[in-house]
């Protein structure tokens, strides 16, 4: 699957797409595809807030459990609440249904920082 190019990064794998000062993030297919079958996520509520470069959550599968970074700061403003009954969808659609969280910015500069897909392909050797 190609990476889309209308997101920004981290290198541990998480993309974040802004619309307006909301930013959705999710994990890549490069980490679903890494964790393999994932069995659980583990979200905030939803007016939590979220620092960049601070977990938010943890996500399980078969393999492992990882933590999942944000890159940017704000209150959290939706949930995917369709991952608590069917958390393969992360496994299927990561860019799509997949999505984790949409966050209200407290700085949309902050998406400036972060990196693009060529870097991150760069950067994470893939």
């Amino acid at each position: 699957m190609p990476l889309p190019q209308d997101r920004r990064y981290l290198e541990s794998h998480e993309w974040h797409q802004q619309l307006g000062d909301t930013v959705t993030i999710g994990i890549t297919q490069t980490a679903a595809d890494e964790l393999t079958d994932i069995t659980y996520v583990k979200l905030p509520a939803v007016g939590a807030n979220v620092a960049a470069g601070a977990p938010f959550g943890e996500i399980e599968s078969v393999k492992a459990t990882s933590d999942l970074y944000s890159g940017v700061s704000g209150t959290v403003a939706a949930v995917n609440a369709e991952l608590n009954a069917n958390p393969g969808v992360v496994n299927t659609d990561p860019f799509g249904k997949g999505w984790m969280i949409k966050v209200k910015v407290t700085d949309t500069g902050q998406m400036a920082k972060l990196l693009s897909a060529e870097d991150y392909l760069k950067k994470t050797g893939h």
